[in-house]
């Protein structure tokens, strides 16, 4: 846990609450703006209940009574981000009144971008974890829903972290990736101190954490343990890699409705059966192959990468890219300013202050929207039970 070496007064306070596809945590922090700088003051990672962690993987996917399943849903994870909000000020000793605001990220239940929508079909993405009761259990100005209004722009409305790591991680000196690993991988290109493009890449620990919770009925694979035990079976790993989205240029985003393990067992259908190590060994090579890929594909020479999002602890996985990047400097964003559990939560409080400075949130180079944009919603506080 970080804390705030002082009180909330004369800084810039937000807070940024992130619960990504692996729906293991959410990740709660206190950022400082001020000065023109990001600082992380205070973090909490906060439990999601096995119960609602099913709900989440069940409304995921097309079943019955969706509509009543998804209202409650709502307003369930809304207290729930709500109470990760509450217990991050208490643990930091943070007063409710020097916060401006939280921007929380809500819950991805659905993301059919243009990308991946089909001709004549209206693209969209759905995040949910109420923010009217988040505002309203917190006591503090609640932004939320980033995603829809670079959707409406036209764009892929992801990723987003983009624009926060130029802000954030950009130097002029040289050329950087920034590659977040959660469940989905995506990179982000900085130029010297310009943001020259981003992307999803592929699956990140999505296919690993499903894998092995099919296999030992574990949650993960804790330091890539298990994949780094197993071989790379060359035709599953050619088999991944003719998915289409790995060939779709320009902007691109994508998700768990592609990268899935009713997907992977049909891959492995169609092979010899295959010690499940091996699969395992096989998947954490299709992430990094993934990654590499991608960066091989952009149009930077990239001096340096930097990982963040859970993949950075996969030492089996990190190994791997090290082996693929070659003399790449490869390091995790600690190496720059911000631990890498704690980049993304960094990110939507961040997001938050440019909603409410009323300055764009995306990158139209990066998601291919009709331009800048300012992103979500406000929800604006009452009076403050938590203050």
């Amino acid at each position: 846990m970080n804390k705030p070496t002082d009180g909330g007064a004369g800084k810039s306070l937000y807070i940024g609450l992130m619960s990504g596809t692996s729906v293991d945590a959410i990740d709660c922090a206190i950022i400082d703006c001020g000065g023109g700088a990001v600082r992380l003051l205070a973090t909490h990672e906060h439990p999601i209940p096995d119960k609602i962690r099913d709900d989440i993987s069940r409304i995921s996917h097309a079943g019955d009574d969706e509509i009543e399943r998804m209202g409650r849903l709502d307003r369930t994870l809304g207290e729930l981000f709500a109470e990760s909000a509450v217990e991050l000020l208490r643990s930091s000793g943070t007063q409710a009144r020097d916060v401006i605001a939280i921007g929380s990220h809500g819950q991805t239940i659905r993301h059919r971008p243009p990308s991946s929508s089909k001709a004549g079909e209206a693209s969209f993405t759905l995040q949910i974890g109420d923010p009217n009761t988040i505002a309203e259990l917190t006591g503090i100005t609640t932004v939320a829903d980033f995603r829809r209004r670079d959707i409406a722009a036209g764009g892929e409305g992801a990723p987003l972290a983009p624009a926060f790591h130029a802000a954030a991680f950009s130097t002029p000196t040289s050329n950087r990736a920034i590659i977040n690993i959660g469940g989905i991988a995506n990179a982000s290109l900085l130029r010297g101190g310009e943001l020259i493009g981003g992307f999803d890449t592929g699956p990140g620990n999505t296919l690993l954490d499903h894998w092995i919770s099919r296999a030992h009925g574990s949650r993960y694979d804790l330091d890539g343990a298990w994949a780094a035990e197993g071989e790379v079976v060359p035709a599953l790993l050619q088999s991944l890699m003719h998915h289409p989205y790995l060939s779709k240029p320009g902007p691109r985003s994508t998700g768990k409705e592609a990268f899935n393990l009713n997907w992977l067992e049909q891959r492995l259908a169609e092979l010899p059966p295959i010690d499940p190590r091996n699969v395992q060994a096989t998947l954490a090579e299709f992430t990094a192959e993934t990654i590499c890929l991608g960066l091989s594909a952009s149009a930077l020479s990239v001096d340096e990468v930097y990982i963040c999002g859970g993949g950075a602890h996969n030492t089996d996985l990190m190994r791997r890219l090290y082996r693929k990047l070659g003399s790449v400097l490869l390091d995790t964003t600690a190496a720059i300013g911000i631990d890498p559990d704690w980049v993304e939560a960094a990110a939507f409080g961040w997001l938050a202050r440019q909603t409410m400075e009323r300055l764009p949130g995306n990158a139209s180079v990066v998601t291919g929207s009709a331009g800048e944009r300012i992103l979500g919603g406000i929800y604006l506080a009452g009076k403050s039970p938590a203050g």
